[in-house]
C-alpha cells in the first residue's frame, strides 16, 4: 500500500481496520487519501488522511494550531445557529496520544479528519446558482471568523499574499535564471513589468491602516467548497492550510480568479480564457449577501481591483516557479506552470477591458 498507509492509520483514533485507500488527485501541494475502515459491526466509515508538504509549509505544527483554533471557533458558531458541525466544518481526528499531527521517523507529517459524505467539490461551476452558493459560503466563512483575533494565528506561509514580495521573487528568479528559461518568457515578463506599480496598492493600504487585517482563507478556489449532493447547498469551506491573517480582498479576488475563468487554469488555447461577467455577477451577489455588513466601504470599493491583482499575483507565482524549476506547484507535463501563468495573464488583460462593468456589478450589490 502506498507509503504504508495502514501503518500511518494506526497512529490515529480511527475505529476499525483499514480496508482500502484511494488517492485524491485534486490539489497541487499535499498528498491526500480517502481511507475506508471497517468497524466491528461490519459498517465501513471513510476518513481523510493527508501528508502535509513540509517543504511548502515549513512548520506543520503551527499550521495545525491554526486549523484546530479556527475549526473550534467555527464549531461553536455552527452549533449556536443549529447547524451540523460535522458537515459544516472540518472535524479533525486526533492521534493516539491526543495530538492533531503525527510525525513519522522519516520526518513526514500526517493528519486526519472525518470524510464529509454526501457532498463533493467541483472544479468548475455546474450552474450560476452554484457560483452564488460558493461565493456566499466564502462570505459566510469570513463573517463567522470576523470576531476571531487574527493576531492569534501563525503565518503558515509568510507574506503569502504580499504581491510586491511576489514581484520581487520573480525579479530574483529572472536574475538567477537557473534553467536558462528567462529568454523564452520575455513577453510574459514585459506584461507583468508594465503592471509592477499596481502590485503594492493593497499592501500599502494595509500598512497605512486604511484596510483592516482579518482572518482569511487565502485559497478560495471554487473546489475548496463542498456542495451537498441532495440539496445543492454549499455546506463546508475546506483546505484551511493557509488560514491566517490577511485581507478580505484576497479571498474575494482569488475566488473570482479561479471561478470566473471560462477555461481551465492550465488551458493552452488562450482564446478560451476570459472572465465571465455573469459568473462575476453571481460571485459579487453571493459574497456581499454574507459579507457586506462587516466589510468597510473601502474594502467593497476595491473588490474589482482585488480580482485583477490576485490574478496577476498568481501569474507571478506560476512564472516564478517555472523559472525556478517547478519546485512549488506540482506539474504533470513540461511547461505546465508556464501554461498556468499564461492563463492568469490573459485573465488580467480581460479584466482590464471589463473593469468598468465589474465596478457597476459591485455597486449593484453593495447595499447602502
Amino acid at each position: 500500500m502506498i507509503t504504508d498507509l495502514s501503518n500511518i492509520a494506526r497512529h490515529f483514533q480511527f475505529n476499525g481496520d483499514l480496508v482500502q485507500a484511494e488517492p485524491i488527485r485534486s490539489g497541487h501541494i499535499n498528498d491526500s487519501y480517502a481511507v475506508q475502515l471497517r468497524q466491528a459491526d461490519g459498517r465501513v466509515h471513510r476518513y481523510l488522511l493527508q501528508r502535509i508538504n513540509h517543504h511548502v509549509f515549513h512548520s506543520p505544527e503551527n499550521l495545525m494550531e491554526n486549523i484546530e483554533a479556527i475549526t473550534t471557533h467555527l464549531r461553536q458558531k455552527i452549533l449556536t445557529t443549529g447547524g451540523d458541525p460535522e458537515r459544516e466544518t472540518l472535524t479533525l481526528v486526533p492521534t493516539r496520544d491526543g495530538r492533531v499531527l503525527h510525525r513519522t521517523p522519516g520526518g513526514d507529517y500526517w493528519r486526519a479528519a472525518l470524510f464529509i459524505e454526501g457532498a463533493q467539490t467541483y472544479e468548475t461551476a455546474a450552474s450560476l446558482e452554484q457560483v452564488y452558493c460558493v461565493a456566499n459560503a466564502f462570505g459566510q466563512f469570513q463573517r463567522q471568523v470576523s470576531d476571531f483575533p487574527a493576531e492569534r494565528l501563525h503565518e503558515t506561509i509568510p507574506d503569502f499574499h504580499h504581491t510586491p514580495g511576489r514581484f520581487g521573487a520573480l525579479v530574483a528568479a529572472v536574475e538567477r535564471d537557473a534553467l536558462n528559461r528567462a529568454l523564452s518568457v520575455r513577453a510574459e515578463l514585459e506584461f507583468v513589468e508594465r503592471r509592477a506599480g499596481e502590485t503594492s496598492i493593497l499592501a500599502d493600504l494595509l500598512a497605512q491602516g486604511q484596510l483592516p487585517q482579518r482572518v482569511t482563507h487565502n485559497d478560495t478556489k471554487f473546489n475548496n467548497v463542498m456542495i451537498d449532493d441532495t440539496t445543492g447547498a454549499a455546506i463546508c469551506v475546506i483546505d484551511l492550510d493557509t488560514v491566517m491573517p490577511g485581507l478580505s480582498l484576497y479571498d474575494f479576488g482569488d475566488s473570482v480568479r479561479s471561478g470566473a475563468n471560462t477555461a481551465a487554469e492550465d488551458e493552452r488555447d488562450l482564446s478560451k480564457v476570459m472572465v465571465d461577467l455573469d459568473i462575476f455577477d453571481r460571485f459579487a451577489a453571493g459574497y456581499l449577501e454574507a459579507a457586506r455588513d462587516f466589510l468597510t466601504p473601502l474594502e467593497i470599493d476595491l473588490l474589482p481591483f482585488s480580482a485583477k491583482l490576485i490574478t496577476l499575483e498568481c501569474g507571478l507565482r506560476f512564472l516564478t516557479d517555472y523559472l525556478n524549476g517547478d519546485l512549488y506547484f506540482r506539474i504533470h507535463r513540461p511547461g505546465h506552470n508556464l501554461d498556468r501563468c499564461r492563463t492568469q495573464l490573459k485573465m488580467v488583460a480581460d479584466m482590464e477591458r471589463k473593469f468598468d462593468d465589474m465596478v457597476r456589478i459591485i455597486e449593484t450589490y453593495r447595499g447602502h
